[in-house]
């Protein structure tokens, strides 16, 4: 079986394990997730920003 095709699918099922089991958790670490990517892209705005000064 292929490596990649196999660890795409232990994470899929320990994915939705945990929304199954622990939504409120689940709903939680989405919300870090997005809030990570808003601050890395705020980040790179104000770099751009100074960077153009």
């Amino acid at each position: 079986m292929d490596t990649k095709k196999l660890i795409t699918g232990v994470v899929t099922v320990f994915v939705l394990f945990v929304i199954i089991t622990q939504p409120k958790r689940a709903a939680e670490m989405v919300g870090i997730g997005f809030q990570g990517i808003s601050d890395a892209a705020s980040g790179i705005g104000e770099f751009m920003t100074e960077l153009v000064r």
